[in-house]
């Protein structure tokens, strides 16, 4: 017979109220609840039913995602319908498909399709909660140290944080081990799934949970609340430093030319201590909403960006992360975003016929009208297309004659003689580019519309002066939009 106590038993109503109450929830905001249907996460729907009847102002939505991963996983949907009915609460099911690859983590691939699946019914405001626990906060604890994360890492989870940039993540059982939820589960008979993936070792999580956390606990029954405790303090410790770096870094972030993004500034990044560059790159890359990089990554990049020849081309792809420099600054860019705004081909044909015509707003085909004004669409990149505007008024170019053929060209001959409208005199494109400080890779990027073989405009920067429109006659106006 054991000797062990009981755990003590918790009220999940009352914890989640003490969550929402932490967060300052607004009313008619929604709650949503990642259900699995496993027992932590039923236990927590079985508190979430109970506080909606009491808290009528808020909106309430369980999700359950349906992996595909296993043979059971459309029994799991059946149980977690069934469930919701007797909750009271409405229930979404989001079935995803989970990346698989050779370096690909399947937990970590779908916990991302999780997340991606559930924060689509969301919006800004929403709180999201999770089943998260006490022994949960250790795993995040071991694993964090087995990837030898800073304070920043083992901060693991938090009770309350922010989420998806407007919304929340609660998690109201933080503080309460597993023991306690397996044992509330089985005196008031919840029922709830298994999921045979948690019995697989091979994952980092259950090796830990199986094998290492029991080990643990036999040694030392308390670890997993003084574990929970030392990642309170590294977290104290992380928003201090939060705190001053955001401080410190709005002064080092510069606007790129045309408004298209920042860079970071390494004139001023060079002058720090090396703990502070490292803090201040860091902050930079959270800042841009990029992955963060490994203390062997940022000492790598600072290298690059700091002691490389000033005529080198400093340019380090990491995962999804692309960094460049470029006149003593560094640019940051999404690798698959710049995929997706790889140009098509150097040269497109544009036939404007049906946005010349007079009576272009009765034409279909691509032409659409707003307040009297027509506009067309050639379709450059994955994600971008060239949007032409016929207007009376702003700065625009003048109608291409009927023997004027319409071309849109893309990394033009830097030789190419320019005679900007917003410059007294003309220069060589490659002159123009270096005067407005234009990194070469966003050069590429730059459309110039050509009539026959003569240069028009380059679109976003200016208007060849002899194809300015001057008086009240109706011209075109070109830019680049992003596609839905």
């Amino acid at each position: 017979m054991s000797n062990r106590a009981p755990a003590p038993e918790f009220d999940a109503s009352s914890l989640i109220a003490d969550c929402v109450a932490k967060a300052s929830v607004d009313s008619g905001s929604q709650l949503v609840l990642a259900y699995s249907g496993g027992v932590d996460s039923e236990v927590l729907a079985q508190g979430l039913a109970r506080f909606a009847r009491h808290n009528p102002q808020y909106r309430y939505l369980l999700v359950h995602v349906h992996h595909g991963l296993s043979l059971n996983a459309d029994a799991w949907v059946s149980h977690c319908q069934s469930q919701a009915v007797k909750y009271h609460l409405p229930i979404e099911i989001k079935q995803v498909k989970v990346k698989m690859g050779p370096r690909l983590s399947i937990e970590a691939q779908a916990r991302s399709a999780r997340y991606e699946a559930i924060t689509s019914l969301m919006a800004p405001g929403d709180a999201l909660l999770t089943a998260h626990h006490l022994d949960d906060q250790l795993e995040t604890v071991l694993l964090a140290l087995k990837r030898g994360l800073g304070p920043k890492g083992l901060s693991a989870m938090g009770e309350v944080q922010a989420f998806d940039k407007n919304k929340q993540l609660l998690r109201p059982l933080l503080s309460i081990s597993r023991e306690q939820i397996e044992a509330l589960a089985a005196s008031q008979a919840i029922s709830h799934i298994e999921d045979e993936s948690n019995q697989d070792s091979k994952f980092d999580r259950n090796f830990l949970r199986l094998e290492i956390i029991p080990k643990l606990k036999a040694r030392w029954s308390s670890i997993a609340v003084t574990a929970s405790r030392s990642a309170a303090l590294c977290a104290q410790q992380q928003a201090v430093i939060d705190e001053e770096v955001s401080k410190r870094l709005p002064s080092y972030i510069v606007p790129v030319s045309q408004g298209r993004g920042t860079a970071l500034e390494l004139s001023g990044l060079s002058e720090q201590g090396a703990n502070w560059q490292l803090l201040l790159l860091r902050g930079y890359i959270e800042y841009l909403g990029f992955a963060p990089l490994s203390q062997v990554q940022l000492e790598q990049v600072l290298y690059q960006l700091l002691d490389a020849r000033v005529d080198a081309k400093v340019e380090l792809r990491l995962g999804d992360t692309l960094v460049r420099r470029f006149r003593g600054r560094a640019y940051l860019s999404s690798v698959e975003a710049e995929h997706a705004e790889r140009i098509k081909a150097s040269v497109f044909e544009w036939d404007l016929t049906s946005l010349l015509s007079p009576d272009c707003a009765e034409i279909g085909d691509g032409v659409k009208t707003r307040n009297r004004e027509a506009e067309l669409y050639l379709s450059v990149s994955e994600i971008k297309s060239l949007q032409a505007r016929k207007l009376t008024q702003f700065e625009r170019v003048r109608l291409p004659q009927i023997d004027e053929l319409v071309s849109v060209r893309f990394a033009i001959a830097g030789s190419t003689r320019c005679s900007p409208h917003n410059r007294q005199k003309g220069r060589e494109l490659k002159k123009l580019w270096q005067e407005s400080g234009i990194p070469p890779w966003e050069r590429e990027k730059v459309p110039f519309i050509f009539y026959n073989n003569v240069l028009v405009c380059a679109v976003g920067y200016w208007i060849e002066k002899a194809f300015l429109c001057r008086d009240a006659s109706a011209g075109l106006s070109f830019k680049i939009v992003t596609r839905n």
